[in-house]
């Protein structure tokens, strides 16, 4: 197993008085790609957002590289090498493509990620570097969402509901290019309600139920039937 490069230890996640997250134990290994499943509520975006910083957490609960990020503002979690592609993909309405994608190359961090490597993953949005964002489809914009994460060359990259609301068509495509963002020893996070995609490339999977962790396990391994039972949270 790789040395952990993020570990959540009792992670707890709250919205004013309400509890999202329920001492959430976690792991992800350096070079691992890890799944996170589970039903509409059952607390994917919060984890996903306690870990970036969007919400505030407790001391001692996330660690990233061995550091305490649990009290950490967004942009000094990104500074640490940490992106995220949200959900709804949440682009600059104001700014072009190349804008976009610019601005996640502010955190000031070195690695193969330019606007040339993006453009290479991605050729159409060479094409289009010049075009408002909302003016482009839904997964042409996952992609500038995409690249504009990568723009931060991250050491982990977060990937939340990537495929929602995007066609057959186009989901194949954006998984097709992860092999091609995360091949070079990347870490990531897949949040995904599609069950087999999530399984298909990540190396283990969690389970979420109602702000708990309800299962872990081997992707290529854990039983189907394990799965739905944590997945519906079915005794």
């Amino acid at each position: 197993m790789p040395e952990p490069i993020l570990q959540m230890t009792g992670l707890n996640a709250h919205y004013g008085d309400f509890q999202a997250l329920y001492g959430v134990d976690m792991h992800v290994g350096g070079g691992e790609v890890l799944a996170i499943i589970g039903a509409n509520g059952a607390g994917k975006t919060t984890l996903m957002r306690s870990i970036t910083g969007l919400i505030t957490n407790g001391p001692g609960q996330i660690q990233f590289k061995g550091r305490d990020i649990g009290g950490l503002r967004g942009d000094q979690v990104a500074e640490t090498g940490l992106a995220m592609v949200p959900e709804g993909r949440q682009l600059f309405a104001s700014l072009t493509v190349e804008e976009n994608l610019l601005i996640g190359a502010q955190t000031g961090r070195k690695g193969p990620w330019s606007l040339g490597a993006v453009f290479k993953l991605f050729p159409i949005l060479k094409e289009r570097r010049a075009v408002p964002s909302t003016a482009l489809s839904g997964g042409q914009q996952q992609m500038v969402a995409i690249g504009r994460a990568l723009m931060s060359n991250p050491e982990l990259i977060l990937f939340d509901e990537i495929s929602l609301g995007l066609a057959p068509i186009i989901i194949k495509d954006i998984y097709d290019a992860l092999p091609g963002i995360i091949g070079d020893g990347m870490s990531a996070i897949i949040v995904e309600q599609d069950i087999s995609k999530a399984l298909s490339v990540s190396s283990r999977v969690y389970c979420l139920q109602e702000g708990r962790v309800s299962l872990e396990g081997a992707s290529d391994t854990v039983p189907r039937e394990d799965i739905s039972r944590a997945y519906f949270g079915i005794e």
